[in-house]
C-alpha cells in the first residue's frame, strides 16, 4: 500500500503567513504616508527617525516613499490571498492557474521588495547613521525591511518550485532592474542640496523657484526687525516649503538658523538650546521647521498670515504664493 505523501506545513500555511504580513507591512507604511500627507509628525521612538523620513530619499517626484511601498504591499496581500477565495469543485482549474500565477508574482514582488529595502538601509547606514549618529535609526523603516526580507523567505520556501532556474532567472533579472532603478531615481539625491559654489562649505537646500512681491518682502523685513528665527535644516522638505512661501527674495530677509551640522553657516548648539526650551515650553518635540518670534514658539510650516499675527506685522498682506 502506498502513503500520499504529506504536504509539509508551511505550504499549506504559506499564503496565510504572506499575507498577514503583507498587511502588517501595509499598516505600518499606511501610517507613515497619512502624516506625510496630513502634515503631521511621525511618532519616533529615536529622535533622529524624522529625519530619515523628512529626507528628499523618503520622496519621490514630491510623492511619499511610503506611499509606493503600502501600494506594494497591498499588492502582495492580494496575490497571496486571491487563489484562496476560489472554491469549488468546478473552479480547480482557475484556482490552479491563479495558485501557478500568483506564485510566481510573489516570488517577483519579494524580490523587487527585498532589493529596494536592501538599498535603503544602506543609504539610512552611510548618509545618516554613520554622519548623525544611531539615535538617526529609522524604526519604521527596520521595520518594513524585515517584512520585506520575510516575505521573500516565505515565498521561497512556500511551495515546491519545479523549475529552479526560472527562479534564478527571475531574482537576477528583477534584482538588477530595481537597483538600476534605484540608482537612477537617487542619482541627484544629495546633489541638489549642494552649493551652487560648489567651493563654498556645507550644503544649501534645493533652490527657491518661487518670487517675492511687495507684501513678501515686507514681513520678511518685519520678522527680521523683531528678532524672529526660523530654525531648520537643508535637507528638510517643510523648510523648503516655508522658504517657498516668502519667495527668493524675501528669504534672504529673514533669520535662519541652520541645525544640521553639515549644513551652510551651522549653529547646532544654538538649536540644541532651543529644542530643549521648545519642549519646556509647549510640551511638544523641537522639530522643523519652528519659529521663534516675540519668545513664543511656532512649530511647523506657518502660512504667512500666521507669521504677520504672531509677529504683530500691520504692513499689506496681499501675499501672492
Amino acid at each position: 500500500m502506498s502513503r500520499r505523501r504529506q504536504t509539509p506545513w508551511i505550504h499549506r500555511n504559506s499564503r496565510y503567513l504572506i499575507g498577514a504580513i503583507a498587511i502588517l507591512g501595509a499598516i505600518n507604511t499606511a501610517y507613515i504616508t497619512a502624516t506625510k500627507l496630513l502634515g503631521a509628525e511621525t511618532a519616533c521612538p529615536t529622535s533622529g527617525c524624522e529625519q530619515v523620513l523628512s529626507s528628499e530619499y523618503a520622496y519621490i517626484l514630491g510623492i511619499p516613499l511610503s506611499l509606493f511601498g503600502l501600494l506594494a504591499y497591498i499588492g502582495m496581500a492580494v496575490f497571496a490571498l486571491a487563489p484562496l477565495a476560489v472554491k469549488g469543485e468546478n473552479n480547480q482549474e482557475l484556482r490552479r492557474n491563479l495558485d501557478n500565477w500568483t506564485w510566481l508574482l510573489l516570488f517577483a514582488g519579494a524580490t523587487a521588495m527585498m532589493v529596494f529595502s536592501a538599498y535603503l538601509m544602506y543609504i539610512m547606514a552611510t548618509q545618516f547613521v554613520a554622519v548623525y549618529g544611531i539615535n538617526s535609526i529609522c524604526i519604521y523603516c527596520i521595520v518594513s525591511a524585515i517584512f520585506a526580507t520575510t516575505l521573500f523567505i516565505l515565498t521561497l520556501i512556500g511551495r515546491s518550485w519545479e523549475d529552479i532556474g526560472q527562479l534564478v532567472l527571475t531574482f537576477f533579472l528583477v534584482g538588477m532592474v530595481v537597483l538600476v532603478g534605484s540608482l537612477g531615481v537617487y542619482a541627484n539625491a544629495g546633489l541638489s542640496s549642494a552649493q551652487t559654489d560648489p567651493s563654498a562649505p556645507g550644503q544649501t537646500g534645493p533652490a527657491v523657484t518661487t518670487t517675492s512681491g511687495q507684501a513678501e518682502l515686507a514681513l520678511a523685513r518685519h520678522l527680521k526687525q523683531v528678532g524672529a528665527k526660523m530654525y531648520g535644516a537643508y535637507w528638510c522638505p517643510h523648510c523648503h516649503d516655508q522658504k517657498q512661501l516668502f519667495g527668493a527674495e524675501a528669504v534672504r530677509e529673514i533669520t535662519y538658523i541652520e541645525c544640521d551640522p553639515s549644513g551652510r553657516d551651522p549653529k547646532p548648539e544654538i538649536c540644541q538650546s532651543v529644542a530643549q526650551k521648545v519642549e519646556q515650553a509647549t510640551g511638544e518635540r523641537f522639530g522643523f521647521p519652528s519659529w521663534e518670534i516675540n519668545g513664543q514658539f511656532y512649530l511647523g510650516t506657518q502660512s504667512l498670515d500666521q507669521l504677520a499675527d504672531a509677529s504683530g506685522y500691520q504692513g499689506p498682506r496681499n501675499f501672492q504664493n
